[in-house]
This record gives structure tokens, sequence and C-alpha cells, in this order.
């Protein structure tokens, strides 16, 4: 009886390992690179792709939106923020951000920038970036970061799959209650 059980218990959980395999097989692991460096974005494609990541790269915000309306499996963008025309300025890469987030709310953004660091970082994660790395970063830093936000990309459709929605919302607390309501509610119409 104890073995008949046993066999059960095993014959089920290799079950659910295989089901774990499918699933995450069926996960993107595709990555939109940003960068209008181009020796910066083929040494970080390079480095990507070494890693096992399908990376699409672009040089500048129409070029990114482009590929995201044509490729639908993308789950992480890197993202410089300052884009032409204007690369000493953060205005495009934070545009590009704005635009993926009221388009695409599972895509997870990382910033990796050499634009001013504290006010940059402030505005990115305001516009809802994911991470964000100074240049320059090493190696290990961003791919931690990549890991990072593949990590909450696969658990964040694991919990639509079950129809959990997760909303996130920047409101000041001296707007009081009712900002944040309505803000809540227009995100909540949004996503459905």
């Amino acid at each position: 009886m104890d073995q008949k059980m046993g066999q059960e218990a095993s014959k089920h959980k290799s079950e659910s390992e295989s089901e774990d395999q499918e699933d995450s097989e069926k996960l993107s692991n595709r990555i939109l690179l940003v960068e209008d460096d181009p020796v910066l974005r083929q040494m970080l494609k390079n480095m990507l792709e070494m890693e096992g990541y399908l990376v699409e790269i672009s040089e500048s915000r129409p070029t990114a939106l482009k590929c995201l309306s044509e490729i639908d499996d993308i789950a992480v963008m890197i993202v410089d923020l300052g884009l032409p025309p204007m690369t000493h300025a953060t205005d495009e890469g934070l545009a590009v951000i704005r635009e993926v987030r009221e388009t695409t709310q599972l895509v997870k953004i990382i910033v990796l920038t050499g634009q001013d660091e504290e006010q940059s970082a402030l505005e990115a994660i305001r516009e809802g970036a994911f991470d964000f790395l100074s240049k320059p970063s090493t190696s290990e830093d961003i791919l931690s970061s990549v890991t990072r936000a593949f990590l909450f990309h696969r658990k964040e459709q694991h919990m639509s799959a079950e129809g959990v929605a997760r909303l996130e919302i920047s409101a000041k607390v001296s707007d009081g209650l009712k900002a944040v309501r309505e803000e809540a509610e227009e995100k909540l119409v949004r996503q459905i």
C-alpha cells in the first residue's frame, strides 16, 4: 500500500515537473535592446545571446515601437534613455517607457543609461521601469537584472493566466484617496 502511494506521488510529481517544463518552454526569452551606440548595442547583444536569450535590436524610439508591434513575445526591454534625435536628453527614452507601459503591461523595462543618474532613475521608475542601471555597468549586474526581470515577467504571466491582474499606481499621498481610487479605476478599465 505504501509502495503504491509512493509510486502515485512520484508519478504526480513527474507529471507536474513535465508540465512546468512545458510551460517554461512556451515562455519567451526574447529581449528588445534599445541602444543608439552601435558598438555598445552589439556588445550587449552578443553578451545576452551567449546567455541563451533571443535579442532584437533597435536604435531609436520609432524602431523600438515598430519592433514591439511586430514581435509579440518580447518579455524584457533594455532601454537607453539618451536616444536620437536628442541623445543628450532623456525625453526619447522616457517616451519609449511611457508608450510601452500604456500598451504592453507585462514587458519588463530595464533602463541602462549614462544620463543624469539620480533624476533619470526617478523619472524612469515613475514612468514604469522595472530596474535602473547606470553606465558603465558590469555584465554581472546587467545579467542579474535581466534574470530578475524574466522571473517577474513569468510570475505575472502565470498570475494573468489565473485571472489575477497586477495593478501599478503612482499617486501622491497628498492627493488623497479619491485620486488614487480614480487612477486605479482608470488603469483597470484600460487593462480590460
